[in-house]
């Protein structure tokens, strides 16, 4: 006999979740699904655009663990709002090889339409990974073209003067205040004037000796 899970959700504190949970039970008894008092996740009082919430995080803890076969929600917006987030979740818990089911919608992912809708999902995923590197490599691009700092900005301070006062005797921390930059920028900055690298056992004592300092 398959496990089952139930996901139930209501955006206030004011709303009972049993009307849901007495249509999913009804639902399961149907099916003949087994369905552990620990398996019934509910949040109540969060809204939908949350993704991080109790219940919908333990669920997919337990998704992981494969401690149930089906999910069961009485709607899909119950689950997410965001269409992004709710193909997040169908996505992973296709992974860990549970099945989900919305009575509203009439959607299972055991059916064939189930199926190749799941697979719709991924091509979509994939799909909007490709898009967003190529935005991002295109951004790039025209920052470039427009003369504008790629990365990290380069320190506005007097090189030679940090290290020149660090070798003076200046502590770290007086060095970093006198010229307004961190400590770590002041360990950068004697790193790349040494010229060592501090992968090197010496390297990384110097380093460490300094950062004390």
């Amino acid at each position: 006999m398959k496990r089952a899970a139930f996901y139930v959700r209501v955006s206030t504190p004011e709303q009972n979740p049993q009307s849901q949970l007495l249509q999913l039970r009804e639902y399961a008894q149907r099916r003949g699904l087994t369905v552990a008092q620990e398996h019934e996740y509910v949040d109540h009082g969060f809204g939908g655009a949350k993704a991080r919430r109790p219940a919908l995080d333990r669920m997919l803890e337990d998704a992981r663990r494969r401690r149930f076969d089906t999910l069961i929600v009485w709607s899909c917006d119950r689950l997410a709002r965001s269409t992004k987030h709710f193909l997040q979740v169908l996505d992973e818990l296709d992974s860990c090889d549970v099945q989900f089911v919305s009575l509203r919608e009439a959607f299972d992912t055991s059916g064939a339409l189930g199926r190749a809708f799941l697979g719709i999902v991924a091509v979509l995923g994939e799909m909007e990974r490709a898009l967003l590197i190529e935005r991002v490599r295109s951004g790039m691009a025209r920052a470039r073209a427009e003369g504008r700092q790629i990365g990290r900005a380069r320190l506005d301070v007097n090189r030679e003067q940090v290290i020149e006062d660090r070798r003076s005797g200046m502590s770290l921390t007086q060095v970093a205040r006198k010229h307004g930059i961190s400590r770590a920028s002041v360990c950068r900055l004697m790193k790349e004037a040494r010229g060592a690298p501090l992968a090197t056992t010496v390297g990384r004592e110097q380093y460490r000796l300094e950062a004390q300092a």
